[in-house]
């Protein structure tokens, strides 16, 4: 899509550690549980949990972070896996039967993996026993944090044609600052170019073209994997390299004057160090508060569902009966598939109703038929 520019030396910055962590899978990898990267935070711990599939017999612990799902054995310290949210398929719970005599019911966290081409099942299962734990959902940080992760992938991943742009504003993100906004940015990506305007944030750089919005680019620095400044056919232009995970595009830009192109790459270059060190995922999640609302939620389910007998008052039952037979005596005579013991009866005219009708039984009146409830009802003591 967008085409490469000839190399030549320039200005360049520093390359950064690429992010990996949400888009891989990976196993027994040493110390893996104590080397996180920079920005990457434990927001939930989840004890006594088992890897029945691939370790069955060890317990370990489910680490929750903004990033991925780390599960270790407390048994042997080699044993490990992490499973980045971006590979993950499908995620359920399930009630499962561990391995011992009694067959107690236990909790477990089915996952369903892709990486590389490869399926792969996990199943975490709770092996401490309580049977407290049964009825509550201690894997809700892991869907809770999922689903933020899929809904803030703008602070991590390219982003091409997207709607970021209205009215010729970047809309922007939580925790985002604007610093600078540059506007005569020519696209290098054909051979006309098209010219645009830059938006230079704390998290990403943003492209977009003036006359048409929607054909932008969003990129954050954590996909840049080098800054540049190189000649081209155009003269001097802004390259940038971005990383494998974020597609392997070359991105030109020209911003005139070279004095002004010099100025936007020192800031860029700054922001893009300063952003390696201290990235900001996107995702702000407290384990403790979670389970507060998730406590709150269930009182008032519990309270909605109590049913108030003395909101209710007790009708006398026998006058409901007293109505219904009259009703359904007089029903039952016009019924269809009933042989009438006299034939059938012939209409006659109704002055009070104004049309003709089947003649009323005996014991009935005109009012009884619209008497579908008793006109007075008195409640029992």
């Amino acid at each position: 899509m967008l085409k490469s520019l000839a190399p030549i030396e320039g200005n360049q910055q520093p390359v950064l550690q690429l992010l990996w962590e949400d888009k891989e899978v990976k196993f027994d990898v040493p110390q893996l549980h104590k080397n996180l990267r920079s920005g990457e935070r434990v927001l939930d711990y989840i004890y006594h949990i088992e890897d029945s599939k691939g370790n069955p017999g060890d317990t370990g612990r489910l680490m929750v972070t903004n990033l991925r799902i780390i599960w270790h054995s407390l048994v042997h310290k080699k044993y490990n896996l992490s499973i980045g949210y971006a590979r993950i398929g499908n995620t359920n719970t399930r009630v499962v039967h561990m391995h011992s005599k009694a067959r107690i019911a236990s909790q477990a966290l089915y996952i369903l993996a892709v990486s590389n081409e490869t399926r792969f099942e996990f199943l975490f299962t709770d092996v401490s026993g309580e049977t407290s734990r049964r009825d509550q959902p201690i894997f809700a940080s892991v869907f809770d944090v999922y689903h933020l992760y899929q809904r803030t992938y703008l602070y991590r991943d390219l982003k091409l044609r997207g709607a970021i742009v209205q009215a010729g504003q970047l809309v922007i993100l939580p925790d985002e600052e604007v610093f600078s906004h540059v506007q005569g940015v020519w696209n290098l990506s054909s051979d006309q170019g098209n010219l645009g305007s830059f938006v230079v944030t704390n998290i990403r750089l943003v492209w977009f073209a003036d006359a048409n919005e929607t054909f932008n680019i969003s990129l954050p620095y954590l996909q840049i994997e080098s800054l540049r400044v190189r000649e081209s056919k155009y003269g001097p232009a802004l390259v940038i390299q971005t990383a494998e995970t974020g597609g392997g595009y070359v991105l030109g830009f020209r911003v005139d004057p070279a004095e002004r192109l010099n100025e936007l790459f020192k800031e860029l270059s700054s922001l893009h160090t300063v952003y390696g060190e201290h990235p900001n995922f996107g995702i702000q999640y407290n384990a403790n508060d979670a389970r507060r609302r998730l406590e709150a939620a269930s009182e008032e389910a519990a309270q909605a569902s109590q049913i108030k007998v003395d909101n209710f008052e007790e009708l006398d039952e026998r006058q409901e009966r007293e109505i219904n037979t009259k009703l359904n005596s007089y029903l039952a005579e016009g019924c269809l598939g009933k042989v009438p013991s006299q034939g059938e009866r012939a209409p006659v005219y109704c002055k009070e109703l104004g049309f003709a009708m089947e003649p009323i039984g005996d014991g009935y009146k005109l009012q009884d038929l619209w008497n579908v409830m008793p006109t007075k009802m008195e409640t029992m003591e």
